[in-house]
């Protein structure tokens, strides 16, 4: 009876335990923003193609379907009209996986190992496919999410016309 009791005592007590953990973000089938097997490479090669023919740049956002600051930085940029139409305006935008099903260790080292940051983690390609910049994602962060305001900065920043030499000369 009292090894039966004291079961019982363990077992509420992890009840209760389980109750007050924050529940986990939840992803739908529609949030699986990264795809294991996609060829990555060839991705942004497709990508670059595109980039060159709009005049934009490239957003490669790396990360994976596991990590919740990736689906609420996604969710962020989507869902902000301000965000989302800068975005399409001036990058042709890229998930690119990594997750034990695909690290992508290859295409990872060539853009300089961005994993080092954590995830999601921010590559800036130009239309030519070189890689102008790594952006480490907790620079963008304020409280318990991105902040608009740094993110919209961060596009800004190294958008086509931001890194265009014409707009630094100077006039006569």
């Amino acid at each position: 009876m009292k090894n039966l009791i004291i079961a019982l005592l363990i077992t509420a007590s992890g009840t209760g335990v389980l109750a007050q953990a924050s529940p986990p973000v939840k992803l739908t089938d529609t949030a699986k923003l990264y795809h294991p097997g996609a060829d990555a490479k060839a991705e942004i090669a497709q990508a670059v193609k595109k980039a060159t023919l709009e005049h934009k740049n490239i957003l490669l956002q790396i990360g994976g379907n596991w990590c919740v600051w990736c689906i609420r930085f996604n969710d962020l940029v989507t869902k902000d009209s301000v965000l989302n139409k800068y975005v399409r305006d001036n990058y042709v935008v890229l998930h690119v996986n990594y997750s034990k099903e695909n690290t992508n260790d290859e295409l990872l080292a060539k853009l300089g190992y961005p994993q080092r940051f954590g995830f999601p983690v921010f590559v800036i390609l130009d239309n030519k496919g070189t890689r102008l910049h790594t952006q480490n994602s907790e620079y963008l962060e304020e409280g318990k999410g991105h902040s608009k305001e740094k993110v919209l900065a961060f596009f800004k920043d190294w958008s086509p016309a931001a890194i265009d030499p014409k707009n630094y000369q100077k006039t006569k």
